[in-house]
């Protein structure tokens, strides 16, 4: 009851801040305008993670004094850089350079201080406990990885609260049931903030979350999916609760912006661009080609989300050797059969369209349609110069 009522919290104050906060923007002007990549068709505030961000803050202030602060202190330190890195970048852009520096430093403030990484592979691809700096590495690497994933899938009405409040909420009863209340708190929160934000961002979407959010929100979900990877493998075999893919249960909570990133990486590097181009090659631009709303498509990849932390869930007694190989070849199949099934759609859809320049004859009705009388000029003010 206790975290439903923090979830109830975060939910009111993101409901009742984010309508000022959209009269705000658009008094400021600070948002996406239509044309280039964009898909919307009107001027939409942007920044909307300032909300939700808003909103956590709170109900963190009012239900998270009983827990030991040490436990999350940097992680919420952290959290909170990413957050201003994502502000910074929405209100004036940062040289890649710089965006990465400040989120090196918030990734720093998790592997170091708060030591939340991956530190053993447990038997997967036959590595196990991995040396310090390797480690450190690797899970920054990552964490950064995960936090720009998700980033990147930003690009649609709904579509990244939507995954977000499917991550956090497999978080949040996990963390709850192994008594990692700390963690399930911060989870539980980022649920009810989003939700609240999703009833704004859901199309025909009033506000956009930017970088402000989507940085935000994928540097938190990665912090937690390390942090439940590790705690997972330290439960007992025969626990109700143990994933015994514990790697593979980690990137199937975010498998989807996993994927699109690598697909849409190996796309532009395969066709001479650099892959942080940007382009209309991600999963969403797809389906939105095949002629889907954008709550459609939403709804779609978040029922092929589900269906991937599912398919985990049945086959978590398997070793990460078994399982990881097969999400993976799965969510392969599925894109290159989107790619085929999409393809095929708009090359139908281009046969049927007249060619540019092409002039057909007009059949009789539409003849009929065009015909002017002369009588119709003599007394026109048209200027014929």
């Amino acid at each position: 009851m206790f975290f439903i009522l923090a979830a109830l919290t975060a939910f009111t104050v993101g409901f009742l801040v984010t309508p000022i906060l959209i009269k705000f923007l658009r008094k400021m002007k600070l948002g996406d305008t239509p044309g280039g990549r964009k898909i919307h068709k009107s001027f939409i505030p942007s920044m909307g993670g300032i909300s939700f961000v808003a909103a956590v803050t709170v109900a963190l202030a009012i239900w998270g004094w009983q827990y030991p602060l040490p436990d999350i202190r940097y992680l919420l330190g952290a959290i909170c850089l990413m957050f201003f890195v994502g502000l910074r970048d929405d209100l004036v852009e940062m040289k890649a350079t710089h965006k990465i520096l400040g989120q090196l430093i918030a990734v720093v403030l998790v592997i170091g201080a708060s030591d939340i990484r991956i530190k053993d592979f447990h038997g997967f691809l036959g590595l196990g406990e991995l040396n310090l700096y390797v480690s450190y590495a690797f899970s920054a690497f990552t964490l950064l990885a995960l936090t720009n994933a998700f980033n990147l899938i930003d690009g649609l009405d709904g579509l990244a609260s939507t995954m977000a409040a499917i991550v956090f909420s497999c978080l949040g009863v996990w963390f709850l049931y192994q008594g990692l209340e700390s963690y399930a708190l911060i989870s539980f929160t980022f649920l009810g903030a989003i939700l609240a934000f999703l009833v704004y961002n859901w199309h025909p979407a009033k506000i956009f979350m930017g970088d402000t959010g989507s940085l935000t929100l994928g540097f938190t979900m990665g912090a937690l999916v390390m942090a439940f990877m590790e705690v997972n493998q330290a439960l007992p075999i025969g626990n109700v609760w143990k994933f015994e893919p514990s790697f593979s249960a980690g990137v199937a909570l975010l498998m989807f912006p996993l994927y699109d990133m690598g697909r849409v990486f190996t796309r532009r590097i395969s066709q001479g661009k650099g892959p942080m181009t940007p382009d209309k090659s991600h999963v969403h631009h797809f389906l939105m080609r095949m002629g889907f709303t954008h709550d459609k498509v939403t709804l779609i990849l978040a029922s092929l989300q589900i269906s991937i932390i599912v398919l985990v869930f049945v086959f978590k007694d398997f070793s990460d050797n078994i399982v990881l190989p097969l999400i993976v070849g799965v969510a392969i199949i599925l894109g290159m059969r989107l790619d085929a099934i999409t393809v095929k759609y708009v090359k139908k859809k281009v046969a049927v369209q007249p060619r540019v320049l092409e002039i057909r004859e007009l059949k009789k009705t539409q003849s009929k349609k065009v015909k002017l009388k002369n009588k119709s000029f003599q007394s026109s003010e048209i200027n014929l110069n």
